[in-house]
């Protein structure tokens, strides 16, 4: 065998024993007459002790090693006289008595460390290097250990995995598809799924009553740190399920990654707070809650003041930075010009200070003692804090100030990722209208039910329809969602007329689910959780790259295996493709 033990399980107790490793040279140090090598694989280090005089030729062999050259070694474990505290293995060394090179390396293009000399781009190129580094390697073990807790949960709720198909149609959900030139019926094309959504709802009517997957699926949109054109999502289905119930499963599954992973427990529910709450007070549907600086509206005493600022505004609206009043002009300028960049959208801060001397403002000229002080008792502010105001469209100006809140957060180490505060998030408006075409799209996806007492203004009022659907957020990041499903043939086609289907649209794209739905559909509901973004939250950072094996880049490419690429003439031809210069 080429190893009887891993560099990662050798302790004082196993001192005197023979053994036999096989790993990475991880480091060589040169010290006299010794030579010690750090012999890396997945399970940790330990430390390799090459003595001139008990053998000059083999201290030779081991001063010839680089840098991640594969090596087997034979020899004594012995008690190290200068030990680590830092290396599990630390007590222990082993003195070599024969050392074989299984493969010569060149010299890696980054240092394989935890803090890497590699920019992203180097490290992907060469991800199989990457992937030896510890930080890396442990996100990939997170990952493995969520799923495996994922499946235990889910089946011990009689949950039962089903795969289902990876080429389908192609369905409009909001975003696009990947498409696949079929070869045997020439001109007509796959689609990679966008999600299992109406295979899970046909499994619920075919009695399968409790559904779960761990699924890949696929969406051709622009990229960001949370988001990869491939992703993993834990995808759930019920039948004969209300939304209480599906909430009461899911936070469950939620508490028990918990504790199982990190060791957290909740003993209290998750909060729950309605989408017009979310975006009245916190301007977003996935508010981090880890701290407060709630929104505070000034319509009714910040206008009619002859400030055109205010007074032209659809909103006035502002939150209070607890302890900043001493800011610096240069610390606050910094933050008009953050909420100035073009991804932020914002036009400029209104700012109020309770400092010693009292309430002072930037806009002094137009607002007394007495306006400045109504204005604090509004967010209920003490001396030693500072309001931010912002004013102008009222969407705008929401989503400005919260990217300014969120932004204060960081600024203030108010976001600690070892704190976690879940949030669902419920009442969803069921559409929302494109002001350029005029047409309504689903909030989530068109086989959401609105809320049953919403469910008759379908057709007349859609606007103030509410959905049956929640979302699972953590920490300002959407986890996942879902909703209680449509399961009768009328309000199917009735949510496709309002979503400007035709009757042959309907039919065309969705007949085998509205056929379904005429054989006995139960009411159904479910959920899928994006499992690449909980890893990454479960792992301290934001970047789901980190937690995936072989990512694609900013750009959707693989540089590794340079993907995507050309197809030549030969398969084109027998796809029937042509392309367009």
């Amino acid at each position: 065998m080429y190893r009887t033990h891993t560099c990662g399980e050798l302790r004082l107790s196993d001192a005197g024993k023979t053994v036999t490793l096989a790993g990475w040279v991880q480091r060589t140090r040169d010290l006299g007459g010794m030579t010690f090598v750090d012999l890396r694989d997945r399970y940790g280090i330990t430390q390799l002790t090459f003595n001139t005089d008990s053998d000059a030729a083999l201290r030779e062999t081991a001063r010839s090693l680089g840098r991640e050259f594969v090596v087997q070694v034979i020899g004594k474990v012995m008690e190290r006289q200068s030990k680590n505290a830092n290396m599990p293995t630390g007590e222990v060394e082993i003195f070599a008595t024969a050392l074989k090179v299984m493969n010569a390396a060149k010299t890696p293009p980054f240092t394989i460390e935890d803090e890497t000399d590699g920019g992203d781009e180097l490290r992907m190129k060469y991800r199989y290097l990457d992937l030896r580094r510890n930080t890396v390697r442990k996100g990939i073990e997170l990952r493995h250990r969520m799923a495996i807790e994922v499946r235990n949960y889910l089946s011990a709720q009689q949950f039962i995995e089903v795969e289902t198909p990876v080429l389908i149609k192609s369905t409009p959900e909001g975003a696009r598809d990947f498409v696949v030139p079929s070869r045997m019926n020439q001109g007509e094309f796959y689609a990679l799924p966008q999600s299992p959504q109406t295979f899970k709802q046909l499994l619920m009517v075919a009695g399968m009553d409790r559904y779960f997957q761990i699924v890949k699926c696929f969406r051709d949109e622009d990229l960001r740190s949370d988001r990869q054109p491939e992703f993993t999502q834990i995808d759930c289905e019920m039948a004969f399920v209300e939304r209480e119930d599906i909430l009461n499963t899911f936070e469950g599954l939620a508490k028990h990654l918990f504790k199982a992973v990190l060791d957290k427990e909740f003993a209290e529910p998750f909060r729950r707070m309605s989408y017009d709450d979310a975006m009245r007070d916190y301007g977003c549907d996935k508010p981090d809650l880890r701290f407060d600086m709630r929104f505070h509206e000034l319509n009714d005493i910040a206008q009619g003041k002859e400030f055109k600022v205010f007074d032209d505004a659809e909103l006035v609206v502002g939150i209070k930075a607890e302890g900043c009043a001493s800011w610096s002009r240069k610390q606050t300028d910094a933050l008009i010009e953050y909420v100035k960049r073009p991804q932020v959208g914002g036009t400029g801060i209104i700012f109020v200070r309770w400092a010693a001397e009292g309430l002072k403002s930037t806009v002094d000229k137009f607002y007394g003692a007495e306006d400045l002080q109504r204005w604090a008792e509004r967010f209920n502010m003490k001396e030693g804090d500072l309001l931010c105001i912002m004013a102008g469209a009222a969407d705008k100006t929401r989503k400005a100030l919260n990217e300014l809140r969120l932004h204060l957060g960081d600024l203030l180490n108010l976001r600690d990722p070892q704190v976690f505060k879940p949030l669902w998030v419920v009442d969803f408006p069921l559409l929302e209208k494109d002001e350029v075409s005029g047409r309504w799209h689903a909030m989530h996806h068109p086989f959401t039910a609105p809320i049953p007492e919403d469910a008759p203004k379908l057709e007349s009022d859609p606007g103030t329809v509410k959905a049956n659907a929640y979302d699972l957020v953590i920490n300002g990041t959407e986890i996942g969602g879902g909703s209680i499903r449509i399961h009768d043939r009328a309000m199917q086609e009735a949510m496709f007329r309002v979503l400007g289907f035709t009757d042959e649209e309907a039919r065309e794209k969705f007949g085998f689910l509205l056929d379904a739905f005429e054989f006995g559909a139960p009411p159904h509901g479910g959920a899928a959780f994006g499992f690449d973004r909980w890893v990454a939250l479960f792992g301290g950072r934001s970047d789901i790259r980190e937690f995936i094996a072989f990512p694609k880049n900013n750009a959707g490419r693989d540089v590794m295996i340079d993907a995507p690429s050309t197809i030549d003439a030969i398969q084109l031809k027998e796809l029937g493709l042509e392309l367009k210069n």
